[in-house]
């Protein structure tokens, strides 16, 4: 009886796994999300690329205006409306292309137009100073100090070099406390306090925010062919930047420079001829895109893309 018993035992729980194994299959559903999908009225984000910091007195470390450059370019990047270029991506270093005490602007906006890049930024760092006021009277004074910074911020196109932006801007930060009355030093000030002087240049950047944003509403968005593959067309422009899957795009040669015949200088660039245009079909790699041709062509590499 108990040989019965457990041969029906082995029985049952051999059923039971065979169950288990023949047990409904799970299905998985993939669903595509769009990624960073801009709202139907607005353009592709603009590329702005941040040159290293100046600073007129070389003195002072290089930290400081590095600092502020990290924290001016994660602002920018917050805003939603830029995607910020590393200067380090250029074929050239900008430190050897200097004119005076600035960058050659325009040298540099021809290197960064190849790597699609709407805008060059420059910041410098002007001067640093600190005024102090206190009581008259008295070895133990009410002592306000004033921290101030004077900053440059220039932005000029990657298309032809003009300057749209050139502001420079004082910005002062005042503290307020007691004090046994001293004399102070600014450079020695400066030198023992580098967290005060990191915060308020780093401030005095950050104020630029709104009004460089605002400048790069004079500055036309634009992509680049990339490659040519058959039909397929390759934008070094793409999911990042704001383009999407259905988006028509006009294709443009650069058109010429006209320069003044009495003084010489740069009127501005006359529209290239219009190609014809892509539909964006796909996206590759970080940032890029795969289109497909709508409508004309002779399509080469480098031509301008804009939305239609």
């Amino acid at each position: 009886m108990k040989t019965i018993l457990a041969f029906i035992f082995i029985l049952s729980s051999v059923g039971c796994a065979a169950m288990d194994r023949s047990g409904p299959r799970v299905q998985r559903e993939i669903k595509d999300v769009d990624y960073q999908a801009r709202p139907q009225d607005a353009s592709p984000r603009k590329r702005l690329m941040v040159l290293p910091f100046l600073d007129a007195d070389q003195k002072r470390p290089q930290s400081l205006r590095d600092k502020a450059r990290r924290v001016f370019i994660a602002e920018l990047n917050r805003s939603g409306e830029l995607i910020v270029i590393d200067s380090r991506e250029l074929s050239v270093d900008p430190s050897k292309m200097m004119e005076g005490s600035h960058y050659k602007m325009e040298e540099i906006a021809k290197a960064a137009k190849a790597l699609g890049v709407n805008a060059v930024l420059e910041g410098k760092v002007i001067d640093i100073k600190i005024k102090r006021q206190a009581d008259n009277i008295g070895v133990v004074r009410q002592l306000t100090t004033v921290f101030e910074v004077v900053a440059q911020v220039r932005v000029v196109t990657a298309r032809n070099g003009k300057e749209v932006f050139n502001t420079v801007k004082t910005v002062t930060v005042e503290e307020k406390g007691t004090r046994v009355g001293e004399r102070v030093e600014t450079d020695k000030f400066l030198s023992n306090n580098p967290g005060m002087i990191e915060v308020i240049v780093k401030d005095a950047f950050l104020d630029f925010t709104p009004q460089v944003l605002a400048s790069l509403d004079k500055v036309t968005w634009e992509g680049r062919i990339a490659a040519i593959n058959g039909d397929r067309i390759y934008l070094n422009v793409g999911r990042i930047s704001g383009l999407q899957v259905g988006d028509l795009l006009k294709v443009t040669e650069d058109g010429d420079d006209v320069y003044d015949p009495e003084s010489g200088t740069h009127i501005g660039r006359v529209p290239g001829r219009l190609k014809g245009t892509l539909e964006v079909i796909s996206y590759f790699g970080n940032d890029g895109a795969i289109a497909v041709i709508h409508s004309g062509s002779g399509f080469r590499e480098n031509d301008r893309v804009e939305l239609y």
